[in-house]
């Protein structure tokens, strides 16, 4: 298997696109040529998640031994606190919850962040060459993907935040470690503020061989395979006559999430629809509706890991969109990623295809989660909220919890009115009594840089040999 940028340019191996991250001039990298599926997810029927995963990552990675890719895979998941890994929880004949908030940091992220974690301590065992992680996150990745890394040898991992604009719980899951090779970045500005930022610093090559860095967001095309296998495995846990009417409803900010599962259906999976749940923070609603990608300007919400208008994996969606055409693909790129005045583009016939979108405001968000316990005793988060804005009544909706709710204490307090209700988890619990330790930045790229530099050792250019 090849993968090549989302922009044009050479081929490289699986190992190489998880080294690099981001492609060379800019791109993502995407597989060459995906697998058909057709003839092979019925034989998939009953398998275990790891062993599911195992053999969807297998068509994807061919320069990591089976044996050792089996052992990886196994390891990601050992850590989750349900033996199913993505149980999926049955509200009523037409509505269902995947939950996706088992793991080590109580986030979906988990799934792809303990496997990538993973790979890169293969790659530093394989290489002895140090690696440095740099990544963005709006709340969730960076937890998750410093568990994945925590206290692994020869690695350092910086992760920039947008200061005050994530959940207590949420800022202390990134600060609150106590490991050494943890670097807690609590930038001015926005998400996309940051990422811009890490995007910029990825870019540049030279800077970026010297110093080992590599990727953890959702850019990595390794967090987008792996999330790919848990819509898989709720999928197949239906019959063919509710496989047909089957609706998978993802609140998501930056597309990866969604992304993941809708790759599928180019592989030959028929997932009948898919809708886009956003925030206030709506770009992504208002694209599926009329075709116009705008960046607007990004608004803080109860659902701040959603507090995203410049979706870094939409990128890969134009891609498909623009039948993969990187000369597309690189013209529409420069105009809405534009540093100065109007980031807009929009669609020639554009079709949403299968993907519909709903959006909630704040004062929905309250109202859902008090509506879903009232009516089901089932506590949700305000991300997952936002995915209940607007069930379609002909289809079966599998709606994706991205996150447990113990995260989020004083919104669900507020939307329930009953605080005996409000979950706990021990692993939060126990953050409240450490102090965090961070790093206040201008969100500028030379500023970012000066503080990697200083915390790191000069690394021999990267060899990616994971």
């Amino acid at each position: 298997m090849k993968y090549v940028s989302t922009r044009g340019g050479s081929e490289c191996s699986f190992s190489e696109a998880v080294a690099s991250g981001l492609a060379p001039g800019g791109g993502l990298f995407v597989p060459k040529d995906l697998p058909d599926l057709s003839a092979i997810w019925p034989k998939w029927e009953g398998l275990g998640y790891a062993e599911l995963a195992f053999e969807f990552l297998r068509l994807f990675i061919d320069d990591i031994p089976e044996s050792e890719l089996r052992s990886i895979i196994n390891a990601s998941y050992k850590n989750f606190s349900r033996p199913e890994v993505a149980p999926l929880k049955n509200l009523d004949a037409n509505t269902y919850v995947l939950e996706l908030f088992h793991g080590p940091t109580l986030a979906f992220k988990d799934f792809a962040l303990q496997f990538l974690g993973n790979l890169y301590e293969r790659q530093y065992r394989n290489t002895g060459r140090p690696i440095n992680v740099l990544g963005a996150t709006s709340g969730d990745t960076g937890a998750a993907a410093i568990h994945g890394l925590v206290d692994k040898p020869g690695i350092k991992i910086f992760i920039l935040y947008p200061d005050g604009r994530i959940s207590p719980l949420q800022e202390r899951q990134i600060a609150c470690t106590g490991a050494p090779n943890v670097y807690a970045l609590a930038v001015s500005g926005t998400f996309d503020d940051a990422q811009a930022a890490v995007k910029a610093i990825l870019a540049d090559k030279v800077f970026s061989a010297r110093h080992g860095l590599a990727a953890i967001n959702s850019i990595n095309i390794a967090r987008l395979l792996a999330q790919s296998v848990y819509y898989l495995y709720a999928w197949l846990q239906f019959d063919q006559a509710k496989r047909e009417r089957i609706e998978f409803v993802v609140p998501t900010g930056n597309f990866g999430n969604v992304l993941a599962g809708w790759l599928l259906t180019r592989m030959g999976v028929p997932i009948q629809s898919f809708k886009v749940a956003t925030n206030r923070n709506d770009i992504l609603y208002r694209f599926f509706k009329k075709g116009v990608y705008r960046v607007g300007i990004v608004k803080p919400t109860l659902a701040p890991s959603m507090d995203i208008q410049v979706a870094s994996n939409f990128e890969r969606f134009i891609y498909y969109y623009e039948d993969q055409d990187p000369v597309r693909v690189s013209e529409i790129m420069k105009q809405i990623s534009k540093p100065k005045g109007t980031r807009q583009y929009t669609f020639r016939r554009f079709s949403a295809g299968n993907i519909s979108v709903s959006k909630a405001e704040d004062e929905s968000i309250h109202e859902i989660i008090g509506r879903v316990w009232r009516k089901y005793s089932y506590v949700i988060d305000p991300h997952t909220a936002c995915a209940f804005k607007e069930l379609s009544p002909d289809k079966i909706s599998i709606v994706l919890a991205t996150a447990d709710p113990a995260k989020f204490p004083e919104t669900i307090r507020m939307a329930i009115k009953d605080a005996s209700k409000v979950p706990q988890a021990k692993s939060l619990e126990a953050l409240k009594l450490r102090q965090p330790h961070k790093f206040p930045l201008k969100a500028e790229t030379g500023v970012i840089k000066r503080f990697v530099a200083e915390h790191v050792a000069d690394s021999s250019p990267l060899v990616a040999a994971i």
